[in-house]
């Protein structure tokens, strides 16, 4: 019983000791049963016996950390609402790959509903793109674009940039899609020249049909320079006297916004035919062999010349787009209209039929 009860604290062994022990009927059951109740029932241990711990131990007291304010939009921006920006152009949705002199016939949404939010921006939304309100003076914008960009650039530092931003494992790179030159890709472009002199963009899908306007766009809304353009890539320089801490205010878009409704891209009767004709032609362009045929969301840089090149001896070309998006398939054929100078006359089952136009007197081809 010494050896069981070898553990507790010297105030019991005490009362132990003054019994006899020779037999364990000469030991009192409310004795026993007192001592098994208070070691079932200890709560704290005793200073002079370290070795009888709590079954419950006292919690520690934990010093809580001041809660950080949360980072809001507000926060973030670091503006006051509603946003002033001094950018010399129209925000809108995408850039490269919308027309502003063609007007929409119809929306899916009010106009009133701003993607930047309401109240956000001090420019009003018209459904299509937040316009300018004050006039601009171009000659002022292009005097300080060159005042960033600073001095041509040497060859050797052309090679230098190219040689550090051009490959595939570059970090400072954006991806350019279906959507083309988005209004968010403008600030997208700012935080990398932050930490670098030239981002590296990659083109693919139905932007890359006129690069050429997609550098234009790059250079005419980043203030920028493309110093490197190898099929679908590009390389934009940010200028050699380029401050971050003077960037450009570019408020954000918080969501896409609805595309609008723009007239009929393929008409019953194609201009300059009749409906006869038109259905001729329609089933000549089905049963011809296809002139190529597009991936999805690939690069089409050389769509364009071969267009023209078969329209010297066809007169209908037929485009298989079999795994290319049926959205993707009209701006394919609004691209080629504008810069063949040709006529879609069949959108079906990812194909696509453009005529070449009539001919007049000087033997030119010429889209109705």
């Amino acid at each position: 019983m010494l050896k069981l009860f070898s553990w507790r604290s010297s105030a019991s062994r005490s009362q132990f000791s003054n019994l006899n022990l020779s037999s364990p009927l000469s030991v009192p059951s409310s004795l026993l049963l007192f001592n098994f109740r208070s070691i079932n029932h200890s709560s704290t241990p005793t200073d002079d016996d370290i070795y009888d711990p709590p079954f419950s131990p006292t919690p520690k007291t934990v010093t809580s950390k001041p809660k950080s304010p949360s980072r809001t939009l507000d926060s973030v921006n670091d503006h006051k609402f509603p946003i002033q920006s001094d950018l010399p152009f129209d925000f809108r949705y995408s850039y490269s790959e919308s027309d502003p002199s063609i007007q929409p016939i119809g929306f899916r949404e009010p106009p009133r509903f701003s993607p930047f939010g309401p109240g956000r921006l001090e420019r009003k939304w018209n459904g299509t793109s937040a316009p300018v309100e004050l006039p601009v003076d171009q000659e002022k914008v292009l005097e300080e674009r060159n005042a960033v960009l600073g001095d041509p650039l040497t060859e050797e530092e052309i090679e230098d940039l190219v040689e550090r931003y051009r490959h595939n494992d570059c970090a400072r790179q954006i991806n350019l899609g279906k959507g083309g030159i988005t209004h968010n890709m403008l600030d997208d472009i700012h935080n990398h020249w932050k930490r670098a002199e030239a981002v590296r963009i990659k083109c693919l899908g139905v932007p890359t049909l006129d690069m050429d306007n997609v550098c234009f766009h790059f250079e005419d809304k980043t203030g920028g320079k493309i110093i490197y353009r190898n099929i679908n890539i590009l390389l934009l320089f940010r200028g050699r006297n380029y401050d971050p801490n003077n960037r450009p205010v570019i408020p954000l878009m918080l969501w896409k916004p609805l595309a609008p409704i723009y007239p009929r891209l393929v008409k019953n009767v194609a201009d300059g035919l009749t409906f006869e004709e038109t259905k001729e032609m329609r089933n000549k362009g089905l049963n011809s062999p296809p002139l190529i045929k597009l991936t999805r969301n690939g690069v089409y840089v050389n769509v364009v010349p071969r267009v023209r090149e078969a329209f010297k001896t066809e007169e209908v070309v037929r485009l298989d787009c079999t795994y290319v998006d049926t959205s993707d398939c009209k701006k394919i054929g609004v691209k080629l209209r504008d810069l063949v100078a040709c006529v879609p006359i069949l959108f079906k089952n990812g194909q696509i039929v453009l005529w070449r136009g009539k001919k007049d007197d000087d033997t030119e081809f010429v889209s109705q």
